[in-house]
């Protein structure tokens, strides 16, 4: 067997680098027309994953999510709130803690930029059966957790 060979299923590595690099692309693409940074957008990003799964979203959440140092994370979270994407607000449990919020018009644009680009992966998800759409969540959790541990080692 030759050595140098790929594995037969590394094509499947590349597809899923293409597809990301397809979305770094619209992020950057969003961020140009809105004014904002693209780590702005991967931000209002964690902020929604955050709110979807009902944690509290912390300037300490973000920062740990997008890598950044205090000071970063500030001017990530000072350039959102300057253009009305991110509010701070006080936790109604505990009146110390400042909450992230984005604003409706931050989703709204979004949606706008977004939808057609979430509606054609829907439309391609849908022609997959129930196990086919478990198989490729089992891969891409995988995948997921994979590149995270590694990011971290």
């Amino acid at each position: 067997m030759d050595d140098n060979r790929e594995p037969d299923h590394l094509h499947l590595v590349h597809l899923l680098r293409a597809v990301t690099v397809e979305f770094g692309l619209r992020q950057a693409e969003f961020a140009s027309l809105n004014g904002m940074h693209p780590t702005d957008v991967r931000a209002l990003i964690c902020l929604l994953d955050a709110a979807r799964a009902g944690e509290p979203a912390t300037a300490g959440l973000l920062g740990t999510r997008l890598g950044l140092n205090s000071a970063g994370t500030t001017a990530v979270i000072d350039r959102l709130e300057r253009l009305g994407h991110v509010a701070r607000i006080r936790d109604d449990r505990d009146r110390r803690r400042i909450l992230l919020r984005v604003e409706p018009e931050a989703i709204r644009l979004g949606r706008e930029f977004f939808g057609p680009l979430i509606d054609g992966l829907l439309r391609v998800l849908d022609s997959f059966d129930p196990a086919e759409r478990d198989t490729v969540q089992r891969f891409l959790t995988a995948a997921h957790t994979a590149v995270a541990a590694e990011l971290r080692a």
